[in-house]
């Protein structure tokens, strides 16, 4: 199959494909004698497998470290366990993170509970202040 293609046998743009091929976690399609890729059958399921991933919010040196361990299904899964509970770690800080954001951003709604003058909107003066 042509680039297109795969991308909409997988749902994804073009250019990501050929970005992900840069990165080297897709392998360089064969040719046609136009100098078109043809992918194959596994190509596609290589980039689901990525896509996956980085519906995960996986990044790209994680992807690649788990495409090592799917290209070598002999190896220990030790690692790839590793490498997901470090994710979910990360996940977790993020999560802290963004409810200390919502919980910031509720208070500034909170000072501005009524329609005036920007001059006097406390959303606005609040985002002026410097802490």
């Amino acid at each position: 199959m042509k680039i297109g293609e795969l991308a909409k046998s997988s749902d994804c743009p073009v250019p990501t494909i050929r970005y992900y091929e840069a990165e080297g976690l897709l392998l360089a399609p064969a040719r046609s004698e136009g100098n078109f890729r043809v992918y194959s059958e596994s190509d596609l399921e290589r980039l689901r497998f990525i896509l996956q991933c980085r519906s995960r919010d996986m990044t790209l040196e994680e992807v690649r470290t788990l495409l090592t361990f799917r290209d070598r299904p002999e190896l220990d899964c030790g690692e790839v366990n590793d490498l997901v509970d470090d994710h979910i770690s990360k996940v977790r800080v993020r999560i802290r993170a963004l409810k200390e954001l919502e919980h910031e951003l509720l208070e500034l709604r909170r000072s501005c509970d009524a329609v005036r003058p920007a001059k006097e909107c406390g959303i606005l003066n609040g985002l002026a202040e410097t802490h």
